[in-house]
């Protein structure tokens, strides 16, 4: 880098002022300590008054990219000895007795025998070399079990050894994912939830909807959202329209079925949980069907705000749910099987 010679300490403040969202830096560390040396020795930091030394010593930090405390061990460095040099580092160490090629092949006996536990691993290796006579376990034989796992904690053995899984999927006790199995019996219910719009931020209001899988037989109850509190009292009232005893209740993995208060109430009733399985669309199909047929053909798709819930809920119960079952024409196909085994509807 070169600068201009004939500047001074105000023009530098300028610099400092106009620059703010620029960023420099140094090639490598021998350059940087060769450019501040020269710098301080051409403004004569040492004889500048305390507001110049801030100005100047800003201007350093800004060019070079060094930290503050990083800058005040050079300045102080220059102060003492009139030059600023690269400290050789004067760390006691240990010498090292396991090599490269010993955590290398630690590495491969652990991948052999499936990361066996620190005394086991010790065993393997002393056996190696004291039965087998293999020179390269030589050093490894005497390793201790505790300094066994400082070599594992190494990034050489971790890119030898590394095993990598995928994240596995949270399990949830609750419920069973797999399709009811109805024997032709009723009682067999679907669940889902059609939510009703939103508008400024406000959710609307949540039908719910329950089939028969046997019998169709189709019951619907409206909530103003879709958390326990809310819930667990219109599935109550949703299970005793039906005029048949529950066996099954089936839903999707939603968070508003899938948990251990309704899971409780299920228990009490001695009602099978069943829920759906993933990569199965038509786990739920039927009630799938069923809320564009029958609630958004109904109540259409335009937002209905959640302080409207309580009304719609009794008209469901007074009268929507006994159109559906008792008055609504409705006809399902009769499959028959002839001798060739054709199915015709």
């Amino acid at each position: 880098m070169r600068d201009v010679e004939n500047r001074n300490v105000v023009e530098l403040g300028g610099f400092l002022a106009s620059s703010g969202g620029w960023e420099f830096a140094g090639k490598n560390q021998t350059e940087i300590y060769g450019w501040v040396q020269k710098e301080l020795g051409k403004w004569e930091y040492l004889q500048q008054g305390k507001k110049e030394r801030g100005v100047i010593r800003a201007y350093l930090e800004k060019m070079t990219g060094l930290s503050v405390s990083q800058m005040t061990r050079l300045i102080e460095q220059y102060r003492c000895r009139g030059r600023i040099e690269r400290r050789a580092g004067d760390r006691n160490r240990f010498t090292s007795k396991y090599t490269r090629q010993d955590i290398a092949l630690l590495a491969e006996v652990d991948l052999a025998h499936e990361r066996r536990s620190g005394p086991a691993t010790c065993r393997i290796l002393k056996r190696e070399w004291e039965v087998f006579g293999k020179k390269e376990y030589e050093r490894l034989a005497g390793i201790s079990g505790s300094h066994l796992y400082n070599l594992r904690s190494r990034r050489e053995y971790r890119e030898k050894a590394g095993i990598w899984e995928k994240t596995r999927a949270t399990t949830v006790s609750i419920g069973e994912r797999r399709r009811p199995e109805t024997k032709g019996l009723p009682g067999y219910l679907r669940l889902d939830t059609v939510h009703q719009g939103d508008r400024e931020g406000e959710k609307g209001v949540y039908h719910i909807n329950a089939v028969d899988e046997v019998t169709q037989w189709e019951v619907v109850g409206c909530a103003a959202k879709i958390s326990e509190h809310y819930l667990i009292p219109i599935l109550e009232a949703i299970l005793h329209q039906f005029p048949f005893q529950i066996r099954g209740f089936h839903s999707d993995n939603g968070s508003e079925y899938v948990n251990h208060r309704l899971a409780r109430l299920l228990n009490k009733l001695l009602v099978e949980f069943t829920k759906s399985r993933a990569n199965r669309s038509n786990d739920n199909a039927l009630v799938e069907s069923k809320n564009g047929a029958v609630i958004r053909k109904h109540m259409g798709y335009e937002y209905i705000g959640a302080e409207h819930s309580e009304r719609i809920q009794k008209f469901y119960v007074a009268h929507f749910n006994v159109y559906l079952n008792y008055h609504r024409p409705c006809g399902f196909a009769t499959v028959t099987t002839n001798e060739r085994g054709k199915r015709k509807r």
